[in-house]
């Protein structure tokens, strides 16, 4: 990938000097001769590396590099400051501001040359580590990348927290499969689920785990079960206006919430782990789902005791309903718009 090297220096013979020896190494190179134009540049183009003159008229290079952090997509950029006769007052303000690194004169192509390339080095991986952290946030829990990016070596003992749990299911969904042509039912159940993932990012909650044609999705933290029963609301209520692919059987699914204590920690071997919730919270939010008919959500008592009040939302048809594996009845509410 051919980098864009922008020099940006008042004295022209520095520039040409610079711009000899950087030819060969096949940069794109633009040159800029004050500040004020290096920042018009990098805002009509994308810049990969910056040379930058320290003392400059008008505009300063340790000017520039602060307006250049300022910006997003150069907030990691190199910055690397080339030096004349400056004290060392002036490199320490310029590194504190956000340069990188530094050269100076004489410029001799060895120096300028390896500087250069082990900024480029450092660059792609970065790049590359970004795409990584972009991809496995498709894939993984915002709990699970937490936890490797604290510290994948010292991962976080299991804790007990209060959790709001939020479990979905579409109804009917195996009977519904065996008619249907595989890669459009692929596409129509990512559609569902990704509506519903978005809408459960949307209200602060995290998708634990996915499950064919459905979600775990996890609240934590002071508001999580009135946004876990808002973000219910809305999956339900966005379904209702979607098409997906013309199939009425794919908004017809069901979802339960519990709030509770659970587990959080990792579950498996050394070598194959999730991190997840687990408990008898988690168990009676997936039993609820079950509870719930098609475009219905069934919440526990728990639930209904914690957000009863909120004006936004609407419990009703009480009743006591046997949940396998349990020994007592639960009463159980239908959720609705307020």
């Amino acid at each position: 990938m051919k980098r864009t090297v922008l020099i940006v220096n008042d004295d022209v013979k520095v520039r040409d000097v610079i711009y000899q020896i950087l030819e060969p190494e096949g940069y794109d190179l633009v040159q800029a001769e004050s500040g004020e134009q290096a920042l018009a540049l990098s805002t009509a183009m994308k810049v990969d590396i910056f040379l930058l003159a320290i003392e400059m008229p008008r505009m300063s290079g340790i000017v520039v590099c602060a307006e250049l952090r300022a910006i997003e997509q150069y907030r990691t950029a190199p910055i690397i400051f080339m030096v004349g006769n400056s004290g060392d007052a002036l490199l320490h303000q310029a590194l504190a501001v956000g340069g990188d690194d530094f050269v100076q004169k004489p410029y001799t192509p060895i120096t300028v040359r390896a500087r250069l390339r082990n900024h480029v080095e450092r660059l792609e991986y970065f790049q590359r580590l970004d795409r990584v952290r972009r991809l496995m946030r498709q894939y993984l829990s915002k709990r699970t990348l937490d936890a490797i990016e604290s510290g994948p070596d010292t991962l976080p003992a299991p804790e007990e927290r209060d959790l709001a749990i939020c479990f979905t299911d579409i109804r009917g969904f195996t009977a519904f499969s065996e008619d249907t042509e595989p890669s459009k039912l692929f596409s129509m159940v990512s559609a569902v689920l990704a509506d519903q993932v978005n809408i459960i990012h949307d209200y602060g909650g995290y998708v634990d785990k996915f499950g064919g044609d459905g979600v775990m999705a996890i609240f934590d933290g002071p508001d999580m079960v009135l946004q876990c029963c808002l973000s219910a609301l809305s999956m339900l209520e966005t379904a209702h206006m979607r098409n997906y692919g013309g199939s009425e059987e794919m908004r017809r699914f069901g979802v339960g919430i519990h709030a509770g204590p659970a587990v959080v920690g990792n579950i498996g071997s050394l070598e194959h782990l999730d991190y997840s919730a687990i408990g008898a919270s988690v168990n009676l939010a997936a039993r609820l789902c079950g509870q719930a008919e098609a475009t219905s959500i069934v919440v526990s008592k728990a639930v209904r005791d914690e957000v009863g009040d909120d004006p936004r939302l609407n419990f009703h048809s009480e009743r006591s309903v046997a949940i396998k594996g349990l020994r007592d009845p639960v009463i159980v509410y239908t959720l609705t718009r307020g």
